[in-house]
């Protein structure tokens, strides 16, 4: 399993990474933080594959993703 920790205080909510996402993992909050951005959310952990592409796709690395090794 992955964990992707997203950065609110980074996050300009451009949505770059829900379209990186190809499990659609990654979406826009509905409310917004405390600069009025809609800043992306991580949900459904036990799908993603840490396959990296939204973090790839952040244009302000806001996107930390954390893997687990196998054993």
């Amino acid at each position: 399993m992955s964990k992707i920790v997203i950065d609110e205080a980074r996050c300009k909510g451009c949505g770059l990474c829900t379209i990186a996402c190809p499990r659609k993992l990654v979406t826009l909050s509905d409310v917004p933080n405390s600069l009025g951005y809609t800043v992306a959310i991580f949900s459904e952990a036990e799908k993603c594959t840490g396959c990296a592409l939204c973090a790839e796709m952040c244009p302000d690395v806001a996107i930390m993703v954390f893997k687990e090794p196998q054993p």
